[in-house]
Parts: structure tokens; C-alpha cells; sequence
């Protein structure tokens, strides 16, 4: 299952980002999105887990929780935003 985290911090890193998903169980993927001209984060990502359960539970216990001082928003990702990379 895709999942889209937004209102990240900027200096979330895609590491920080993995290990909080994992603690729900395995992350298949994780691409913090970038801005190209300036390489920063643009505040959001995508996750994978191939597990739905765990996912669901993610979604469950991340959304709303506040990470490096930002309460990040966690989602299904849409087909709309799959391609939003």
C-alpha cells in the first residue's frame, strides 16, 4: 500500500522518515520528495508497505502525530498523487 505523508518538516530526512514506518512494520520503499532547484524537501513523501494491516496501522497511529515539531498528515495515496513525483 502507497502512503503519503505531507506537512513534514523540512529537515526530516528520508531515514527519520523509514525508521518512524517501520516501528509498524516492513517499509518497502521511502522517497522524500525534492525540490530540484533547490534540493530541499518540499515537505512531503511516499511510503511504501507491501503489508495492508501494517499500513492501516501507520496510517492509524502517524497522522496527526507530531514529528521535529510538525504535526504530520498521513494518508492512502490517491492515483493523483502516485504521480505527483
Amino acid at each position: 500500500m502507497k502512503l503519503l505523508a505531507r506537512n513534514l518538516a523540512r529537515n526530516t530526512s528520508e531515514t527519520e522518515l523509514k525508521t518512524l514506518f517501520e516501528s509498524f512494520g516492513s517499509v518497502q520503499s521511502c522517497s522524500l520528495v525534492l525540490d530540484p532547484k533547490s534540493g530541499g524537501s518540499k515537505g512531503f513523501a511516499f511510503i511504501e508497505m507491501p503489508k495492508p494491516g501494517e499500513a492501516k496501522a501507520a496510517v492509524k497511529n502517524l497522522n496527526g502525530k507530531d514529528v521535529d515539531g510538525h504535526r504530520i498528515r498521513v494518508k492512502k495515496a490517491d492515483k493523483a498523487e502516485k504521480t505527483e513525483k
